[in-house]
């Protein structure tokens, strides 16, 4: 796997320094709120994310899953979001939702779960991310939590893949086009 990828972009140490900054903002800012805090990790993705943050976040928290797909095979978003496994819970009013993303391109699947679970009653929904693409922003959305800003390249690894491989590598690199059709 690692012939295939051209640099990395952010490394073990990086991604380490990333979920303490992030676990510290989210301490911080639910450390008052008298409501449950629910991570959704989107699967497959941001597994590894959502496992490293959840190790440093020292409030009480519960996970929940998603799983939610734009892309199938193809290295761009279709446009269209599916969910094929959705939470299921009866106190949405009295839960503070975090959605756990690896990456946000267009910003449409954030955007729709983030309408999504407001509208189905919970008591707060932010998002939180690894890795943002502004670039590729299609919506007028901003993750509430971003680990870091990166160029307009296709990644793979820490949970990212291309075709369900890389998704092992302890790093986030760029994959050469010629693996997957680029340019």
């Amino acid at each position: 796997m690692i012939q295939d990828i051209e640099s990395v972009l952010v490394s073990a140490e990086e991604i380490d320094r990333i979920t303490s900054r992030i676990a510290d903002e989210i301490n911080r800012d639910y450390a008052e709120s008298n409501k449950k805090l629910v991570l959704i990790c989107i699967l497959k993705g941001s597994l590894m994310f959502t496992s490293e943050l959840m190790k440093k976040i020292t409030l009480p928290a519960e996970i929940e899953f998603m799983k939610v797909s734009s892309y199938g095979a193809k290295t761009t978003s279709s446009g269209v979001i599916n969910i094929h496994l959705d939470i299921k819970r009866d106190d949405l009013a009295e839960v503070d939702f975090l959605i756990i993303e690896d990456i946000v391109d267009s910003g449409r699947t954030l955007s729709h779960l983030t309408r999504y679970l407001a509208e189905r009653g919970a008591a707060s929904v932010k998002t939180c991310t690894l890795l943002d693409k502004p670039d590729r922003r299609t919506v007028d959305f901003t993750p509430d939590y971003c680990g870091a800003v990166i160029p307009d390249r296709f990644v793979v690894g820490f949970g990212l893949d291309y075709n369900e491989k890389y998704r092992n590598l302890p790093f986030v690199g760029i994959l050469k086009p010629e693996v997957w059709g680029g340019r």
